[in-house]
């Protein structure tokens, strides 16, 4: 069959792509189906210094060199959207808008995605000065007042990134705490004691409205203390507040933890036999390139076994 494989791997993450070369290393017929571009999350990176072996690359430059190896292994990798995957039965269905993909195994490594602020506004002004992801807009609010939300890593990052852009930087976190690595902390609080910063703190607030008319115009904020509400003008908001596991697409529940994350096994085999997903769609405590990476390499190496398996009791 045309469209029939030995493993199919559903995201082309650090994971995905780590899954893939040990699975053609061990012999088996992959596939890689990726929606948008290969690298996943860390091509909206701004800068990386925690992976081994880069001093300090930007997140752009190592998916495309971990593209690039996929495609030198001669992977077979397809850009398209994924509407649905079936889990029971000896083949797994992969479908597609136009083609529908089957293999013994499938490996899941879709990722997760950027937590929305849940308000009905949300998806009137995505992309009209709404956006999650700094690097990728940052450049038009050159200039401009902008408010970025959240208090962990990405939120800190994409303060230190946009802060020599804007005019001002309204930083609206629940708390008055951080949930990031201490370098981070402190190159903000570098940014945050300079004589006339830029940065406009916010803490104890969570944005409860979007207002603007064909684009986003001000927004408005609540204090978690008093619950008194605040009216800000801005020309742009950037929301850093964490991410949803992408887990829509399954046809069957998986064993999920209560945050929706899949579990799996010291394999990174789920709850169904001839599945196993890995980096940051599983439940782990640790979501880095690193971990996605040995997540990869281990769904990798267990899901050919499962092959050969297979193959060996026909």
């Amino acid at each position: 069959m045309e469209n029939e494989y030995d493993i199919i791997i559903v995201g082309c993450g650090p994971a995905g792509m780590t899954a893939a070369i040990y699975a053609k290393r061990a012999g088996m017929k992959c596939l890689i189906l990726e929606k948008l571009s290969p690298g996943g999350q860390i091509m909206i990176t701004p800068m990386v210094e925690n992976y081994t072996g880069f001093s300090k690359i930007d997140g752009f430059s190592l998916g495309q060199k971990m593209f690039e190896q996929v495609k030198a292994f001669g992977i077979d990798v397809e850009f398209c959207e994924v509407h649905n995957i079936e889990l029971d039965g000896k083949l797994k269905k992969v479908k597609t808008g136009a083609k529908t993909y089957v293999a013994p195994v499938v490996v899941l490594a879709m990722g997760a995605a950027s937590r929305t602020l849940g308000t009905q506004e949300d998806k009137k002004f995505v992309g009209k000065g709404l956006s999650y992801c700094t690097v990728c807009d940052g450049a038009f609010f050159k200039d401009k007042k902008v408010a970025i939300v959240g208090g962990g890593n990405t939120a800190l990052e994409d303060i230190a990134y946009i802060y020599n852009i804007a005019k001002e930087v309204v930083h609206i976190n629940r708390r008055s705490e951080f949930r990031a690595d201490d370098k981070n902390i402190q190159e903000y609080q570098k940014l945050l004691k300079q004589k006339n910063s830029k940065i406009i703190p916010k803490y104890g607030y969570v944005v409860e409205k979007l207002c603007g008319e064909k684009k986003l115009e001000s927004i408005d904020i609540k204090n978690l203390k008093d619950g008194t509400t605040e009216n800000i003008k801005l020309d742009g908001l950037f929301v850093a507040i964490g991410r949803v596991p992408q887990t829509e697409i399954l046809d069957k529940e998986l064993d999920l933890d209560e945050n929706g994350y899949i579990i799996v096994d010291e394999h990174m085999k789920t709850s169904i036999d001839g599945v196993y997903a890995c980096g940051d769609i599983t439940h782990k405590s640790l979501r880095q390139i690193a971990t996605a990476v040995g997540d990869g390499s281990i769904a990798g190496t267990y899901a050919s076994l499962y092959v050969k398996k297979i193959k060996a009791e026909k």
